[in-house]
């Protein structure tokens, strides 16, 4: 498994439950040298990359390039996948991208927030997978038997949850607290 600091995860979280993928803005206590630091060795490790934007329309920026242009950083399927998530498909482009083909929903297909997620199915041996299924099993999971399982800190539990999970998924994650073992979320059976 991809060790991953505890600023590098965030990022990469927060990214993961953004449409276009973008990282920024950083969190607020990563300023100066350790931000480019930070970033600097995420880039190299191909968890994100550098993507033209024109500043004129407002996105977020990382560095500006000069012209009205700048770059804007995009968290990588590589980076996505260090958090255990699995991007939506191979083919999709991080933002930014000008040679992606672009589909227009069917007329009658509902845009925006009213619209429905893409429902996808998992690979199997991921730890996506394994997240779901301790999920649906009958006595559900806490984050701390998730976190042990996974390998992974409890922020990034939630944000799999919230992002890959009840976003990216539609997936309904619930939760009641039980006696003796804390708060546990669940799914419905498949």
């Amino acid at each position: 498994m991809t060790q991953l600091s505890d600023t590098q995860a965030i990022i990469l979280s927060a990214a993961a439950q953004r449409e276009d993928r973008i990282a920024l803005p950083l969190p607020e206590s990563l300023r100066g040298g350790a931000a480019a630091k930070v970033i600097s060795a995420m880039l190299t490790k191909g968890f994100l990359e550098e993507v033209d934007t024109d500043l004129r329309k407002g996105e977020s920026v990382w560095r500006e390039t000069g012209d009205g242009h700048g770059v804007t950083l995009v968290a990588t399927d590589a980076g996505l996948a260090a958090i255990g998530i699995e991007p939506e498909d191979a083919d999709t482009a991080p933002a930014g991208a000008t040679d992606a083909p672009t589909e227009e929903p069917a007329p009658d297909t509902p845009t925006g927030p009213e619209a429905a997620p893409k429902a996808r199915a998992p690979r199997e041996g991921t730890k996506q997978a394994t997240l779901i299924a301790m999920l649906r099993a009958p006595d559900g999971a806490t984050i701390d038997e998730i976190s042990a399982a996974l390998q992974w800190r409890p922020h990034t539990t939630r944000g799999a949850m919230a992002g890959a999970l009840k976003k990216k998924l539609g997936l309904e994650v619930t939760s009641e607290k039980v006696e003796g073992r804390g708060r546990v979320y669940k799914l419905p059976a498949a």
